[in-house]
């Protein structure tokens, strides 16, 4: 035998080759009747065979079938210990949450099913080719979750269980396309921070520290190994992750003052055991998702997001939850009117001013705590329905006066020394600390259809005393973000500078986050004093003067993939009025206005080295035509398979003409 059969092969037991190849099968009998028998589909009859196959006792058959799906990812023993890894601590201990639901399910008489589709880590990916893969992959996961919801026919209701920044946004909209079944969302919670260390934001910086001298070889090493204290939830600041966990809260889709539980943790657990409750409630009283998601709903968990300061991924995500729930798609008019009302209440990393992680947004109230804040505000619209069987209002009713929130709040005191009042803040006190409200949405000649600055988490020592923050300065451009990142690391990148990072939208990219860029910045010195602009996206947990999803994208045009270096442009942010632009009024010594910046760059070509990243995989090109199709980024970057049609039929029509055109 070669070597290699000799190795692949091993050495066998020749016992194990006395195989059986019948059996006697379950004990028992179906429950049919004969109405199943005449009017059954096939496959409905079949399932019951394939039930009792896979264990189910025969006579525990009719009780209503739940689906239970999550992103459980990896392979644990049952101590917890890994037999194969999952790509991130978000997906590894949700199956423990499927266990519990499961087992509800069973307790009430139910017959429980599971499926899983397990999610990238954009942490993991940031700086790699696996970034082109990561917002394409929330469409990718929703469509396949919706199959799987349709493949089993006689489900009775859904739990979607996931925690991070793709698989959790793909679970709310899968969700909220099946209108007619009740749903809820189960969040998987967060990851402890170290006792003593960095937490998973900061540590992403070690390579840009230490190439700046800054840290150690061996304080990266040990800090790196603490930084997950725990192994399951997301990560510990207010990224994308932990947003959708607020958003699918805020939303009436997950119970009361569930997003943001420390993974792993007995009252954690207790949630997936709740939310099989509710399911069994919704099916009995007839509630369902169309009933829970409407424009009221997504309006309030707009005004949640802004009041926590969230991720500006989640206006990819919100309205995409929106158009498979066939509610009104909000706009960027939309997000301005309502982060122009709402005030920034919770102090978090990665915003501030005090870095506190999430597990103690969820100690002091969570989202309900906030909520109660906006209630008196007259923000929210409290007649709207949620999966705990109650209208909002009579949930923020509950719980003022619950004895878990006493307990809760008073056990963050107890424990880490922190006012619950001082991460989760009145208007009144979050005001004369200076923070400001989230999102402001530059435009100008370089994002002449706009863009968008998570405006209040710009270091307040760069912003001046009327709350504008302002820079003139001149470009330094980048075609791929390894470059952008060598020339931080290298010393090229200097106070003043402003940086430019093109051709990293959908079309390029499939619009990869620049986590690695603007982390950087946020811990190097000089950092603060810099601006970044792009057509790429932003981790949740960016800070700074970040600019994305600058529009038109540079592959489609726009003024940004015109830029040169040296070229002049002043920035603008009014953390205040939350007005900005982003203009470019000089080339070398000239200097001229706005609009003739405007004429110049519409002269102009495109940066000579522009183009698609020769990496992008063919799965995204398409995913990017046919968001583009679809109205692009600020619709969601969804699939709206109406417009789809019609582009594609209009494209057929026009190639037929081209065909029956004389040729030359």
């Amino acid at each position: 035998m070669s070597k290699a059969l000799t190795y692949i092969m091993g050495q066998e037991d020749p016992a194990s080759y006395n195989l059986q190849t019948h059996a006697a099968g379950p004990e028992g009998s179906l429950p049919l009747t004969s109405d199943m028998l005449l009017n059954w589909p096939s496959g409905d009859l079949f399932g019951l065979s394939q039930n009792v196959g896979m264990g189910w006792k025969p006579e525990r058959l009719n009780g209503k079938q739940v689906l239970i799906l999550s992103t459980q990812g990896g392979l644990r023993a049952d101590d917890g210990t890994p037999i194969a890894l999952g790509y991130h601590t978000g997906h590894w201990e949700v199956g423990i949450l499927t266990k519990e639901a499961a087992l509800e399910i069973s307790e009430l008489g139910g017959v429980p099913f599971a499926g899983y589709i397990s999610d990238p880590c954009d942490g993991r990916s940031q700086g790699t080719t696996g970034m082109f893969d990561s917002l394409p992959y929330r469409n990718d996961a929703a469509i396949v979750y919706r199959r799987l919801i349709r493949s089993l026919p006689t489900r009775s209701g859904v739990i979607g269980i996931a925690t991070c920044d793709k698989g959790l946004p793909a679970t709310m909209i899968a969700l909220a396309g099946i209108h007619d079944l009740p749903g809820i969302i189960v969040p998987g919670g967060v990851t402890l921070p170290p006792t003593n260390g960095e937490d998973a934001a900061k540590i992403q910086t070690i390579g840009a520290r230490y190439a700046q001298g800054q840290i150690s070889l061996q304080e990266a090493s040990d800090m790196g190994c603490r930084t997950c204290a725990t192994p399951g939830g997301g990560c510990q600041f207010l990224g994308t992750a932990a947003t959708a966990q607020v958003v699918a809260e805020a939303l009436g889709m997950s119970l009361p003052h569930s997003a943001l539980a420390p993974s792993g943790q007995a009252l954690w657990k207790n949630i997936a055991r709740q939310s099989a409750r509710a399911i069994y409630w919704m099916q009995s009283n007839g509630i369902r998702m169309g009933d829970i998601l409407t424009d009221a709903a997504i309006q309030n968990a707009m005004v949640v997001h802004a009041a926590f300061g969230g991720s500006t991924n989640l206006l990819l995500h919100i309205p995409a939850v929106a158009h498979a729930a066939k509610c009104r798609i909000p706009d960027v008019s939309d997000w301005n009117r309502i982060n122009k009302s709402v005030p920034r209440l919770v102090s978090v990393l990665p915003n501030g001013p005090e870095y506190h992680p999430t597990v103690r947004v969820f100690m002091a109230g969570g989202v309900p705590e906030v909520m109660l804040h906006l209630r008196k505000l007259g923000l929210l619209d409290e007649s709207v329905k949620t999966v705990a069987g109650e209208s909002l209002g009579v949930l923020l009713d509950w719980w003022e006066s619950s004895e878990r929130r006493h307990q809760i709040r008073q056990h963050l005191k107890e424990k880490d020394g922190v006012d619950a009042d001082d991460v989760i803040m009145s208007p009144a006190k979050a005001k004369s600390m200076g923070i400001t409200s989230t999102v402001t949405f530059p435009t100008g000649n370089i994002a002449p259809e706009g863009s968008v600055i998570k405006s209040t988490a710009i270091d307040t020592e760069v912003v001046g005393e009327d709350g504008i923050y302002r820079h003139t300065g001149r470009t330094k451009v980048f075609t791929s973000e390894k470059l952008a990142v060598n020339a931080i690391k290298n010393g090229q990148i200097v106070e003043g500078d402003i940086m430019v990072l093109i051709g990293r939208g959908p079309s390029g990219t499939g619009m990869e986050e620049t986590y690695q860029l603007t982390s950087a910045l946020k811990h190097l010195p000089f950092g603060k004093y810099v601006t970044l602009l792009t057509d790429a996206r932003f981790s949740g947990v960016s800070t700074g003067a970040c600019i994305g999803h600058v529009g038109p994208e540079a592959l489609a045009g726009g003024p940004i993939g015109k830029l040169r270096n040296g070229d002049l442009l002043e920035v603008t942010i009014d953390l205040f009025r939350l007005e900005g632009s982003v203009n470019f009024i000089g080339q070398e010594e000239e200097r001229f206005s706005p609009e003739e910046g405007a004429a110049i760059l519409a002269a102009r070509t495109s940066h000579p080295e522009l183009m698609p990243d020769p990496k992008l995989p063919d799965d995204t090109r398409l995913w990017a035509a046919l968001q583009a199709a679809s109205g692009g980024t600020w619709r969601g970057s969804v699939y709206d398979v109406d417009r789809i049609i019609e582009v594609l039929n209009a494209g057929h029509t026009y190639l037929k003409k081209l065909e029956k055109l004389p040729s030359d």
